[in-house]
């Protein structure tokens, strides 16, 4: 993870802000009872395209951000904590279209406000439509529905609620990451030039 962020193009020694951005972000989708899909994944993918120069990395860091959190899971899961392994079949696509993010976080070419939120919604939106439509052709171990046009829709109509918590937090996690590594970045070239 380190090497990861070295790979950064802001300062080197921004590297540790940035190491406890990513683990308390990870950490925070461990944690049981939090709202459906009020995750910060989508935009740790998304900041990863946008922020880090190596791409092959920006792809990894999201999968390594969700691996973690999976990890915490099925700690919980095998303590009887929660209801949801971490590990389940299927998941590997769920891995492939995180990190697939990145890319939209790649599109980013000027870091501002607006550039941003419209990625912070197409993003958890690419998501939505993927993975759910990959649910509906029965990749994963969840719920079975029919082949056609209607199972198709409940399937997308029983994903909304994870839909809208990751449209609400893709926005502000990517608030939270690209605002404070902007006041990261702002800081450390200020004392730079002190």
């Amino acid at each position: 993870m380190l090497y990861i962020l070295l790979s950064m193009k802001s300062n080197k020694t921004l590297i540790w802000p940035l190491v406890l951005m990513v683990i308390v972000a990870s950490v925070y989708r461990a944690i049981p009872g939090r709202p459906f899909g009020f995750a910060p994944q989508w935009a740790i993918a998304l900041f990863a395209g946008a922020v880090i120069r190596d791409k092959k990395l920006a792809f990894v860091l999201p999968i390594l951000s969700m691996y973690i959190s999976d990890l915490l899971y099925q700690g919980l899961y095998a303590a009887g904590w929660y209801s949801i392994p971490g590990f389940y079949k299927g998941q590997s696509f769920n891995y492939l279209l995180i990190a697939s993010v990145a890319f939209f976080g790649s599109l980013i070419r000027k870091i501002n406000v607006t550039n941003v939120l419209v990625m912070s919604l197409i993003a958890p939106t690419y998501f939505f439509l993927l993975s759910n439509f990959l649910t509906w052709a029965g990749v994963g171990e969840f719920v079975e529905y029919p082949k056609t046009w209607s199972g198709l829709m409940a399937c997308y109509t029983a994903g909304l609620p994870f839909y809208k918590g990751s449209l609400i937090a893709t926005v502000v996690f990517s608030a939270v990451l690209f605002g404070s590594w902007r006041l990261i970045t702002r800081n450390s070239r200020e004392a730079a030039h002190a």
